[in-house]
């Protein structure tokens, strides 16, 4: 009798935290589809002026800020960020990359290695630079000031802040400026450097067979999901970096050759549908509004140290681009997208907008976010150290 009653405020209190638990997932799913349902539409109204592809992200950016904002202000409630609707469009975005890299000359990857490294550890040692700077005219600690600054991703490098006790608002808000600068920004510049209007409108045309899928292709595309899902679990297991992200792209890469070696099949050359890249750019894009909706009240210093960091990342960025330029046959928007620090995602899918030189621009971004994922246990005990000196 007394055990019962000993065990009934455990049980009570167990179902109200699964009751919450369900209540904030079906806020995050109501939320998402609100970003998306206005997304979609801003979307379609960006493709008019003529800014390409991209134009997804940007329509989800905006939505996402906007729908956040709204929660807080009409409805006094701040949403939890949906990390999962990123890992999502990761992954949708992955495999449309992949797909189209399918049939890429990996010659022109495979001699670009050694340009790749050398960018590579350019682009660290100057972030390094850039972050004992800005932990100097910011007044925060070195391990703060690296992880807002290296271009590893928001959600990664907050996480991390978060895990040593260090100022995750401030180490987000320069991640998130970062990232939305470079995906505004670079794709303008790189829309400015194509000469012509072929490409224009190659990526702005929208196809109305969006949804057009035979039932094989319906087959395809569940298998190519389902094997996707299979290869990031092994992934993550093998504590892969980005394994969402890179797992999508081998995928795409290898599904058609796997597939034309079953027995039952021949001849196989399938092509996601375009719904799934706009889909994963629409997750892609609200996320990043999300940290925008989601930003407290900062002072004015930590708005302008921040921008004027994100300035010197960039500046960064330009000089590797000059780098490769005169090291390498490539032309200024191939150095450009490939040098872009950050939004390796992004980046990838301005080259696929404009059909251009896609698997180069991939490969380099890939090589950089292996480089900076894999070497982050050293930075940290680095930093860590320079901060107890």
């Amino acid at each position: 009798m007394n055990n019962s009653l000993t065990l009934t405020p455990i049980l009570e209190d167990s179902n109200k935290q699964t009751h919450d638990k369900n209540l904030v997932n079906i806020k995050q799913i109501i939320v998402l589809c609100a970003e998306l349902f206005l997304a979609l539409p801003l979307g379609f109204i960006l493709l008019q002026f003529n800014i390409g592809g991209i134009a997804w992200i940007f329509g989800g950016i905006i939505a996402g800020a906007v729908v956040f904002q709204s929660c807080r202000v009409l409805y006094e409630h701040t949403p939890k960020l949906n990390r999962a609707a990123r890992k999502i469009g990761m992954v949708l975005v992955g495999l449309a990359i992949g797909f189209s890299n399918a049939h890429a000359n990996l010659n022109n990857v495979a001699s670009g290695i050694p340009v790749f490294a050398l960018l590579t550890i350019f682009m660290l040692v100057s972030g390094s630079i850039i972050g004992y700077i800005y932990s100097r005219i910011s007044k925060t600690n070195i391990l703060t000031a690296m992880l807002a600054t290296v271009p590893g991703g928001v959600g990664v490098m907050s996480s991390i802040a978060a895990d040593y006790g260090k100022n995750v608002t401030l180490v987000a808000l320069v991640q998130v400026i970062r990232v939305t600068s470079v995906v505004l920004l670079i794709p303008m510049l790189a829309r400015a450097s194509v000469i012509g209007n072929s490409v224009n409108q190659q990526s702005t045309s929208l196809n109305i067979a969006l949804f057009s899928l035979q039932a094989s292709d319906i087959t395809f595309l569940l298998l190519a999901l389902l094997l996707t899902f299979v290869v990031i679990n092994f992934a993550v297991l093998c504590k892969i970096p980005a394994a969402h992200f890179f797992s999508a792209l081998l995928v795409g890469m290898s599904f058609n050759t796997l597939v034309n070696v079953l027995p039952f099949v021949s001849d196989v050359d399938f092509m996601p549908p375009r719904i799934i890249n706009i889909l994963g750019q629409l997750l892609l894009g609200v996320t990043i509004g999300e940290y925008w909706g989601e930003k407290p009240n900062l002072g004015k210093k930590s708005i302008a140290y921040a921008l004027i960091c994100c300035g010197m990342t960039l500046l960064a960025g330009i000089f590797a681009a000059l780098l490769a330029w005169e090291l390498t046959p490539w032309d200024w928007l191939t150095c450009l997208l490939v040098t872009a620090p950050g939004g390796s995602a992004e980046m990838i899918l301005v080259a696929l907008s404009l059909n251009h030189n896609v698997e180069i621009v991939t490969a380099g971004h890939l090589m950089r976010l292996l480089a900076i994922n894999c070497s982050l246990p050293l930075w940290i005990f680095l930093f860590r150290r320079f901060d107890n000196m």
